[in-house]
Protein backbone atom coordinates (compact mmCIF):
# COMPACT_ATOMS: atom_id res chain seq x y z
CA UNK A 1 0.00 0.00 0.00
CA UNK A 2 1.31 3.43 -0.96
CA UNK A 3 2.11 5.79 1.86
CA UNK A 4 0.05 8.94 1.59
CA UNK A 5 1.69 12.28 2.35
CA UNK A 6 -0.69 14.79 3.89
CA UNK A 7 -0.54 18.42 2.78
CA UNK A 8 -0.26 19.53 6.42
CA UNK A 9 2.91 17.44 6.80
CA UNK A 10 4.40 18.87 3.60
CA UNK A 11 3.69 22.44 4.71
CA UNK A 12 5.16 21.83 8.17
CA UNK A 13 8.28 20.25 6.64
CA UNK A 14 8.77 23.19 4.25
CA UNK A 15 8.35 25.76 7.04
CA UNK A 16 10.72 23.80 9.27
CA UNK A 17 13.36 23.77 6.53
CA UNK A 18 13.06 27.53 6.11
CA UNK A 19 13.39 28.06 9.86
CA UNK A 20 16.29 25.60 10.13
CA UNK A 21 18.08 27.55 7.40
CA UNK A 22 17.52 30.85 9.22
CA UNK A 23 14.61 32.19 7.16
CA UNK A 24 11.42 33.43 8.80
CA UNK A 25 8.13 34.52 7.31
CA UNK A 26 8.92 37.98 8.67
CA UNK A 27 12.26 38.04 6.81
CA UNK A 28 10.45 37.42 3.54
CA UNK A 29 7.67 39.86 4.45
CA UNK A 30 10.30 42.60 4.91
CA UNK A 31 11.27 42.15 1.26
CA UNK A 32 7.59 42.32 0.25
CA UNK A 33 7.25 45.52 2.27
CA UNK A 34 10.31 47.03 0.54
CA UNK A 35 8.88 46.12 -2.86
CA UNK A 36 5.34 47.42 -2.22
CA UNK A 37 5.68 50.36 0.18
CA UNK A 38 6.82 52.84 -2.51
CA UNK A 39 3.44 52.30 -4.20
CA UNK A 40 1.42 52.12 -0.98
CA UNK A 41 2.90 54.43 1.67
CA UNK A 42 0.23 53.40 4.20
CA UNK A 43 1.30 49.74 3.97
CA UNK A 44 2.20 47.93 7.19
CA UNK A 45 3.99 44.65 7.79
CA UNK A 46 0.82 42.75 8.75
CA UNK A 47 -0.57 42.37 5.21
CA UNK A 48 2.93 41.55 3.95
CA UNK A 49 3.21 38.71 6.47
CA UNK A 50 -0.28 37.50 5.54
CA UNK A 51 0.65 37.52 1.85
CA UNK A 52 3.81 35.47 2.47
CA UNK A 53 1.80 33.01 4.53
CA UNK A 54 -0.75 32.69 1.72
CA UNK A 55 2.01 31.97 -0.80
CA UNK A 56 3.48 29.35 1.52
CA UNK A 57 0.10 27.56 1.47
CA UNK A 58 0.70 26.64 -2.18
CA UNK A 59 1.78 23.04 -2.55
CA UNK A 60 4.03 23.87 -5.51
CA UNK A 61 5.97 26.35 -3.36
CA UNK A 62 6.28 23.80 -0.57
CA UNK A 63 7.57 21.15 -2.97
CA UNK A 64 10.12 23.55 -4.45
CA UNK A 65 11.40 24.35 -0.93
CA UNK A 66 11.72 20.64 -0.11
CA UNK A 67 13.66 19.88 -3.29
CA UNK A 68 15.87 22.97 -3.30
CA UNK A 69 16.87 22.88 0.35
CA UNK A 70 17.53 19.13 0.14
CA UNK A 71 19.98 19.76 -2.71
CA UNK A 72 21.64 22.58 -0.75
CA UNK A 73 22.04 20.34 2.31
CA UNK A 74 23.41 17.45 0.26
CA UNK A 75 25.94 19.83 -1.31
CA UNK A 76 26.97 21.05 2.15
CA UNK A 77 27.53 17.44 3.17
CA UNK A 78 29.49 16.67 -0.01
CA UNK A 79 26.96 14.00 -0.99
CA UNK A 80 26.27 15.00 -4.59
CA UNK A 81 28.20 13.36 -7.38
CA UNK A 82 30.67 15.40 -9.41
CA UNK A 83 30.48 17.68 -11.22
CA UNK A 84 27.10 18.55 -9.64
CA UNK A 85 28.70 18.72 -6.18
CA UNK A 86 31.08 21.50 -7.21
CA UNK A 87 28.47 23.31 -9.29
CA UNK A 88 25.93 23.48 -6.44
CA UNK A 89 28.49 24.03 -3.66
CA UNK A 90 30.01 27.01 -5.49
CA UNK A 91 26.74 28.35 -6.92
CA UNK A 92 28.21 28.23 -10.42
CA UNK A 93 27.03 31.29 -12.31
CA UNK A 94 25.93 29.41 -15.42
CA UNK A 95 24.10 26.64 -13.52
CA UNK A 96 20.62 28.16 -13.78
CA UNK A 97 18.71 25.18 -12.35
CA UNK A 98 18.32 27.01 -9.05
CA UNK A 99 16.61 29.92 -10.80
CA UNK A 100 14.58 27.52 -12.94
CA UNK A 101 13.14 25.74 -9.90
CA UNK A 102 12.27 29.06 -8.26
CA UNK A 103 10.99 30.65 -11.46
CA UNK A 104 8.62 27.74 -12.05
CA UNK A 105 6.88 28.71 -8.84
CA UNK A 106 6.51 32.34 -9.92
CA UNK A 107 4.43 31.85 -13.06
CA UNK A 108 1.21 31.34 -11.10
CA UNK A 109 1.33 34.91 -9.81
CA UNK A 110 1.57 36.75 -13.11
CA UNK A 111 4.06 38.86 -14.98
CA UNK A 112 4.62 41.20 -12.03
CA UNK A 113 5.90 38.24 -10.02
CA UNK A 114 8.22 37.21 -12.87
CA UNK A 115 9.77 40.67 -13.19
CA UNK A 116 9.99 41.07 -9.41
CA UNK A 117 11.75 37.72 -9.17
CA UNK A 118 14.29 38.89 -11.76
CA UNK A 119 14.88 42.09 -9.81
CA UNK A 120 15.31 40.22 -6.51
CA UNK A 121 17.59 37.63 -8.09
CA UNK A 122 19.84 40.36 -9.44
CA UNK A 123 19.82 42.75 -6.47
CA UNK A 124 19.56 40.20 -3.62
CA UNK A 125 17.92 42.42 -1.02
CA UNK A 126 17.13 41.54 2.58
CA UNK A 127 17.52 37.94 3.68
CA UNK A 128 18.28 36.95 0.06
CA UNK A 129 21.63 38.76 0.29
CA UNK A 130 22.47 36.91 3.51
CA UNK A 131 21.60 33.59 1.90
CA UNK A 132 23.68 34.16 -1.21
CA UNK A 133 26.23 31.33 -1.24
CA UNK A 134 29.14 33.70 -1.58
CA UNK A 135 28.23 35.45 1.69
CA UNK A 136 26.56 32.69 3.72
CA UNK A 137 29.42 31.69 6.03
CA UNK A 138 30.07 28.24 4.61
CA UNK A 139 26.48 27.10 4.23
CA UNK A 140 25.20 26.29 0.77
CA UNK A 141 22.08 28.21 -0.23
CA UNK A 142 22.35 27.90 -3.99
CA UNK A 143 18.66 27.03 -4.25
CA UNK A 144 17.33 28.69 -1.11
CA UNK A 145 18.21 32.28 -2.02
CA UNK A 146 16.27 31.91 -5.27
CA UNK A 147 13.36 30.17 -3.55
CA UNK A 148 13.09 33.01 -1.03
CA UNK A 149 13.17 35.49 -3.93
CA UNK A 150 10.36 33.48 -5.54
CA UNK A 151 8.23 33.52 -2.39
CA UNK A 152 8.82 37.25 -1.93
CA UNK A 153 8.05 37.98 -5.59
CA UNK A 154 4.85 35.94 -5.41
CA UNK A 155 3.73 37.61 -2.19
CA UNK A 156 4.58 41.03 -3.60
CA UNK A 157 2.63 40.39 -6.80
CA UNK A 158 -0.28 39.00 -4.80
CA UNK A 159 -0.28 42.17 -2.69
CA UNK A 160 -0.04 44.47 -5.70
CA UNK A 161 -3.11 42.86 -7.29
CA UNK A 162 -5.02 42.78 -3.98
CA UNK A 163 -4.25 46.42 -3.18
CA UNK A 164 -5.33 47.48 -6.68
CA UNK A 165 -8.59 45.51 -6.27
CA UNK A 166 -9.23 47.19 -2.91
CA UNK A 167 -8.56 50.64 -4.40
CA UNK A 168 -10.88 49.98 -7.33
CA UNK A 169 -13.62 48.76 -4.96
CA UNK A 170 -13.20 51.90 -2.81
CA UNK A 171 -13.38 54.09 -5.93
CA UNK A 172 -16.57 52.31 -7.04
CA UNK A 173 -18.14 52.81 -3.59
CA UNK A 174 -17.21 56.50 -3.67
CA UNK A 175 -18.61 56.93 -7.18
CA UNK A 176 -21.80 55.17 -6.13
CA UNK A 177 -22.21 57.47 -3.11
CA UNK A 178 -21.60 60.52 -5.32
CA UNK A 179 -24.10 59.27 -7.88
CA UNK A 180 -26.70 58.59 -5.17
CA UNK A 181 -26.14 62.08 -3.76
CA UNK A 182 -26.51 63.67 -7.17
CA UNK A 183 -29.76 61.79 -7.88
CA UNK A 184 -31.18 62.81 -4.47
CA UNK A 185 -30.44 66.47 -5.22
CA UNK A 186 -32.02 66.17 -8.65
CA UNK A 187 -35.17 64.45 -7.26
Amino acid sequence: MKKQVHSKDVKEAALKLLNDRGVTVEDIAEIVYQMQSPYHPELTMEPCIASVQAVLEKREIQHAILVGVELDVLAEQGKLSEPLQTIVATDEGLFGCDETLALGSVFGYGSIAVTTFGYLDKHKIGVIKRLDTKTSGGRVHTFLDDLVASIAANASSRMAHRLRDEQEAADERQNSVLADGASEQAG
